[in-house]
């Protein structure tokens, strides 16, 4: 018999660094696997080979945590404006479970079934209705029996809560974060305050994920931990944020910068980059680190690299990459040969190439959330109307 991997409480009760995952539907959609727009996760159902395969590049890299690639993968989202139901939530949830599985028995690594936000709750559907749709997705990691659970990407503690209290009911560990960055949820909680309502809500993890840089993400989680201290309570704390420089960004994050979702490249974070997030995330107490939209494999790598001493091993992937560059020794070219050592990499100053370019972008700011007219959902497409009255308005931004 194998023997019995420990749970995700007992790691990080333990001090132990878990790493988790990166950013499955920016990557599949890069791959030809996921459609940008309603950014659904058909693909485990679809093209289970292609979720497989970056799941085994992610366990490869270090990550051990393999999380469910089951984002937006309520019903009401995956028919949404016009998008063909090909399979229904349940079937892409089953799928999804199956191949975190699968792939996590290759290795040390956890399966985590994952809850995010849903059209219902911005059209203003009520708390009994948003819970039924979390409710259904659980059902099937019940089934399943996923190690622990986590409620990502809300951009409303409200909304989070509400899944984080769905899914305590199973008794498995839960982890919940929001996509908010330091200015709090989008009706201005600030973040010390969403952590405290969530970790009383139930969640034993909490942190936050997607809309900003990894820089401005560890900010955002340690306003939570002093949050969760000064209330006197306890919670262990989580990190996956985007792979992308964001510091011009309001409180919507990434969505609202004009490169929003085709032009990001030129803001992708390097190895190196993450190399410092990982040590940044380390030294304010955050033990569960891992990525989102925009992480590869490679990136996961610098994480569990940098953090090699205090995990005592080093991913498989590492047998290909030499530490800080010093696989560099071997090349044919002296210049390139003198690059082989960290000073150089950790004080690199990297080009964009683009000699007309804007080193910062203006984000748009509608400012609206739940509750406006423009952001009810619909099950039909949008319609030329709808899409001419959003051209019109976003000309006045």
């Amino acid at each position: 018999m194998a023997p019995v991997k420990k749970g995700i409480l007992q790691r990080l009760d333990a001090g132990e660094v878990v790493i988790g995952d990166g950013g499955f539907v920016f990557a599949l959609e890069k791959r030809g696997y996921v459609k940008a727009g309603p950014w659904t996760p058909e693909a485990a159902a679809e093209h289970p080979e292609a979720v497989r395969q970056l799941h085994r590049e992610f366990l490869r890299a270090g990550a051990n945590v393999m999380q469910t690639f089951t984002f937006y993968a309520s019903d009401d989202k995956l028919e949404n404006r016009g998008n063909k139901l090909t399979y229904t939530g349940v079937q892409v949830n089953e799928a999804a479970c199956d191949l975190a599985r699968q792939v996590a028995n290759e290795g040390d690594a956890l399966v985590a079934g994952g809850v995010s936000q849903c059209p219902s709750y911005l059209s203003c559907k009520s708390e009994k209705d948003v819970k039924a749709i979390f409710k259904k997705q659980l059902d099937v990691f019940v089934k399943k029996n996923v190690d622990f659970l986590i409620a990502e990407y809300y951009e409303h503690v409200e909304e989070a809560v509400w899944a984080v209290e769905v899914l305590k009911e199973t008794g498995k560990p839960v982890a919940a974060s929001l996509c908010i960055g330091p200015e709090g949820d989008m009706h201005g909680v600030l973040p010390g305050e969403c952590a405290v309502r969530l970790v009383k809500a139930g969640a034993q993890i909490v942190g936050v994920n997607c809309h900003f840089d990894p820089m401005t993400c560890v900010e955002t989680v340690k306003m939570m931990k002093e949050g969760v201290e000064k209330a006197g309570l306890k919670a262990h704390y989580m990190v996956q944020p985007l792979a992308f420089h964001t510091p011009d960004c309001g409180c919507q994050g990434f969505i609202d910068l004009p490169e929003f979702p085709f032009g990001l490249e030129p803001r992708i974070l390097t190895r190196w980059d993450m190399h410092k997030y990982a040590r940044e995330a380390y030294n304010v107490g955050i033990r569960f680190i891992g990525g989102c939209c925009g992480f590869e494999p490679y990136h996961i790598r610098a994480l569990a690299e940098e953090l090699s001493a205090e995990r005592g091993t080093l991913p498989a992937a590492s047998e290909k990459h030499g530490s800080w560059g010093n696989g560099l020794e071997m090349h044919t070219k002296p210049w390139v040969r003198a690059r082989a050592r960290r000073a150089y990499w950790e004080n690199l100053k990297p080009a964009s190439g683009r000699p007309l370019c804007p080193s910062m972008s203006a984000p748009d700011k509608w400012g609206i959330t739940k509750g406006h007219a423009e952001l009810m959902q619909q099950k039909e497409a949008t319609t030329k109307e709808q899409q001419q009255q959003v051209f019109d308005r976003s000309k006045k931004h």
